[in-house]
């Protein structure tokens, strides 16, 4: 991946891929802005024609109570899935804690492996870690003599 991110910079792969970014950019905002006029435009005209149908106090009562509530929904389901994504953040927060911690022990793994005492606080943990899984599991089911009394 290395390589290829060098190779890119060295061909000016990436500075065609930085310009061609930046003319889109400036495109989706030019057309971001237009289609926000015309939606403006569209909310006058929808004002003006409810004005001549049902007065123009009335239609712009209706109309800014349709905002209100479509704004007061747009809180509501940000507040509805807040939860789902501080979830998913946690859970992606202890992934890569968990891949940080693999790596800094792969990386550390040289050093401690020198002598005998670094080849002992290594095996010590994961012997550990193994007699905790079989208790554990011995733990959890129920034996043989349990369940034959009945």
């Amino acid at each position: 991946m290395l390589a290829s991110l060098i190779a890119g910079l060295a061909t000016g792969e990436t500075m065609a891929a930085l310009r061609r970014t930046k003319r889109a950019l400036i495109s989706y905002a030019l057309a971001g802005l237009l289609a926000l006029a015309g939606f403006l435009y569209l909310l006058a005209a929808l004002t003006i024609w409810a004005a001549d149908r049902y007065g123009a106090v009335e239609a712009t009562l209706v109309i800014g109570a349709v905002f209100l509530v479509a704004a007061l929904l747009v809180v509501l389901f940000h507040g509805m899935t807040r939860r789902a994504r501080a979830k998913i953040a946690a859970r992606q927060r202890s992934r890569d804690f968990t891949k940080a911690a693999i790596a800094a022990g792969i990386a550390a793994a040289p050093v401690l492996l020198k002598g005998r005492a670094g080849l002992a606080s290594l095996l010590v943990p994961a012997v550990a870690a193994i007699a905790y899984a079989i208790y554990r599991e011995n733990s959890s089911r129920p034996s043989s003599d349990d369940t034959s009394e009945d």
